[in-house]
C-alpha cells in the first residue's frame, strides 16, 4: 500500500521545530508548542459589486494559487458614502487548514516571497498581539502558479497565518523555524 503524502514543512515542523520550541520556551508538554491552526488568503476588491466576471476571475486564481475554490465575501452593512448595500459581493477569501495550510505555507515562503521586487524580509509589525501574522502582497504575480497572459486585472491580497501561539513572540518563532525572512532590525 502507498504512504500518505505528509507535506515538507509539517515534516520539519514535528522532527525539528517541536523540539527547538520546547527547549526554547521550556514547554513541559508537546501540546503546548504553538502549531498552524489555518491560513487564510483575503481579497478585497470594491469593483467585484459592480463586475461580477472579475469576482470570477478572482476566485479562480485563489484556486490556481491554493488548489481549494474560495468563496465571495459580501458586505455586512451598507455605507452610502461608498455606495455600498448590505449583501453586496466585495471580495474573495480562502481558508486553508491542515495539509493544505502546511503545503501552501511551503510554496509561498519557499517560492513566492522571494519573488517580491525589492524585498528586504516581511515586517514584524504585521503581528495582532495574539500569535497571528497578517502580510499584505501588492499583486498575485509573486505565485508561480498565476499565468500573467490571463490575468483580467492586478490585484493585491493579504495572507494571515492563524496559529495556537498566546504571544507574538512565540508565534515569530514558529513561523522564523519555517523560514519566514522577517526583517532585521538595525
Amino acid at each position: 500500500m502507498a504512504e500518505k503524502y505528509v507535506p515538507r514543512l509539517k515534516t520539519i515542523y514535528k522532527e525539528e521545530i517541536i523540539p527547538r520550541l520546547m527547549k526554547e520556551f521550556s514547554y513541559k508538554n508537546v501540546m503546548q508548542v504553538p502549531k498552524v491552526e489555518k491560513v487564510v488568503l483575503n481579497v478585497g476588491l470594491a469593483e467585484g459589486m459592480h463586475d461580477v466576471k472579475l469576482l470570477e476571475s478572482v476566485l479562480d486564481e485563489l484556486a490556481t494559487i491554493t488548489g481549494q475554490r474560495g468563496i465571495i465575501t459580501r458586505a455586512r452593512k451598507s455605507i452610502a458614502n461608498f455606495k455600498l448595500r448590505k449583501g453586496m459581493p466585495i471580495g474573495c477569501k480562502v481558508t486553508l487548514r491542515g495539509d493544505r495550510a502546511y503545503e501552501f505555507l511551503d510554496r509561498f515562503i519557499s517560492f513566492a516571497i522571494p519573488r517580491i521586487r525589492d524585498f528586504r524580509g516581511v515586517p514584524l509589525k504585521g503581528f495582532d498581539g495574539r500569535g497571528n501574522y497578517t502580510l499584505g502582497i501588492t499583486e498575485q504575480l509573486i505565485f508561480p502558479e498565476i499565468n500573467y497572459d490571463k490575468i483580467v486585472k492586478i490585484h493585491g491580497l493579504s495572507v494571515t497565518i492563524v496559529t495556537t501561539a498566546e504571544t507574538d513572540k512565540e508565534a515569530k518563532a514558529l513561523l522564523e523555524a519555517f523560514g519566514m525572512p522577517f526583517r532585521k532590525t538595525n
